[in-house]
């Protein structure tokens, strides 16, 4: 037994250290994300039946609806923390050490400036607003949703910031050091849960307390200790605070915001309108996202590390270990594919398990869902090397006729068949990104690209 566990510890090892140094740094970042990530998705599927018993399933469906309305704030970085993952992987690639420090104080600066004004706003609108209207939720939590809210969007508006320290760590390629932290910050939320389960009655305000006051405890700490050992060379500074690179960083950034809106407006809207047609409908759409949510959760963890070795790889013109990346990745997701017909098949069976006979979810609206996480998923292989390497005009187009067309269509799908008709006006339109992505991959390694296919 001892020996069979040497020579499985011994093969992993050989595995984990054969092929190109990049290939090494990503391969050992997927086994130790997928650890992390493992962690992760156990705490995430504990944690919803404990959250749906604190409060109910109601109350939970509105915490998802203000969560998700409120997260459409945390892209007002205009695009600024993916041009900075680019920038800096580039500058880095170069040896432009201090213009890499540049970037990332430059990139701080800014995104304090614009938080810090998008918080006053908030909080001078936010006595305005009528949540129980904008959440189609009870008039009696009225005051308890102003309250909720502006926890929720300080958290965002404090998130804006904090969570630059992740991006530098995905930049260098080391995306399971950042995954780490929601890993750690889930933990913390699922054992307050547990705590406010035994010793109060269920309550949305602790409820959003728990949930957002550990990821900023967590990104905090975690800023703090890497800027003063691994990234000191790369800690933000005044007097590195260059506005007049804000240009090169907005260049690109800005792409990244409008790509990031048109995701908002196709896909997060899917809960929102949800909602306005059946609140209840919230939580059996969130159960089912959830389960299959898995897969795409998994299949990230494999694709992070890929980004800044593309932008790194394009740079330095390895265009045969882009290729031969890409190859490998589209065979994981044909596995994917087999993965998604199995849980498809045994998806009641685990609904009843994981949250019983609490909540029912149609089938169909499990086979759409399905669906749409399998094709999303091809779309993001390429989405995935378009973005590291800064070809990403054709997705803004993309995103912006998708986002024109998606509500509308939501809406009159949703009517005619319910809930299921939502998410199917997803599906729709990420087909048709499933087309056009392989094609501007192929010119673009071919040396064909022009025009809009190579910007």
């Amino acid at each position: 037994m001892n020996q069979t566990i040497t020579k499985s510890i011994s093969f992993v090892r050989q595995l984990l250290n054969k092929g190109h140094d990049r290939s090494i740094k990503a391969k050992k970042n997927i086994l130790a994300s997928f650890l992390i990530k493992g962690g992760s998705i156990a705490v995430s599927l504990i944690s919803v039946p404990l959250t749906i018993n604190y409060v109910n399933p109601d109350q939970y469906g509105v915490w998802l609806t203000l969560s998700s309305l409120v997260s459409w704030f945390s892209f007002f970085d205009i695009g600024f923390g993916n041009g900075l993952r680019n920038r800096f992987a580039e500058a880095r690639a170069s040896g432009q050490e201090e213009m890499a420090r540049i970037y990332v104080s430059t990139t701080y600066a800014i995104l304090l400036i614009i938080s810090s004004v998008v918080l006053v706003v908030f909080l001078l609108v936010n006595p305005w607003l009528d949540w129980a209207i904008i959440l189609n939720a009870p008039r009696s939590m009225t005051s308890e949703l102003g309250l909720l809210a502006m926890i929720v969007f300080g958290y965002f508006a404090l998130d804006f910031v904090l969570q630059l320290i992740a991006t530098i760590l995905n930049a260098d390629q080391q995306p399971a050091v950042a995954s780490l932290f929601n890993f750690l910050a889930s933990l913390l939320s699922l054992m307050i849960i547990f705590i406010l389960t035994k010793t109060t009655s269920g309550n949305l305000i602790y409820l959003g307390l728990s949930f957002v006051g550990t990821q900023l405890l967590v990104l905090l700490v975690a800023s703090i200790w890497f800027f003063s050992t691994r990234y000191r060379k790369y800690a933000p500074a005044l007097r590195f605070v260059k506005f007049r690179y804000a240009r090169n960083l907005m260049s690109l950034g800005l792409k990244f915001f409008f790509i990031q809106i048109a995701f908002i407006i196709v896909y997060e809207t899917t809960i929102i309108i949800i909602a306005q047609l059946d609140q209840a409908k919230v939580t059996p759409y969130n159960i089912a996202f959830k389960y299959f949510s898995v897969l795409p959760m998994v299949f990230g963890i494999i694709l992070v590390p890929f980004w800044s070795a593309y932008t790194e790889a394009y740079v330095k013109k390895d265009f045969d270990w882009i290729r031969n990346s890409m190859r490998h990745l589209i065979k994981i997701w044909v596995v994917m594919l087999m993965v998604v017909i199995v849980m498809l098949a045994l998806a009641d069976k685990v609904y009843y398990l994981w949250v019983g006979d609490v909540v029912k979810v149609p089938f169909m609206l499990s086979l759409v869902i399905a669906a749409y996480i399998i094709i999303n998923a091809w779309c993001t292989i390429y989405s995935v090397f378009l973005n590291g390497v800064g070809k990403l005009k054709l997705q803004l187009y993309s995103g912006i006729i998708g986002a024109l067309i998606n509500i509308p269509l939501a809406i009159w799908l949703g009517k005619t068949m319910g809930v299921t008709g939502v998410v199917l006006a997803s599906l729709i339109l990420a087909a048709g990104n499933a087309l056009w992505s392989p094609v501007q991959y192929k010119k673009i390694m071919n040396n064909t690209a022009t025009g809009i296919w190579n910007a």
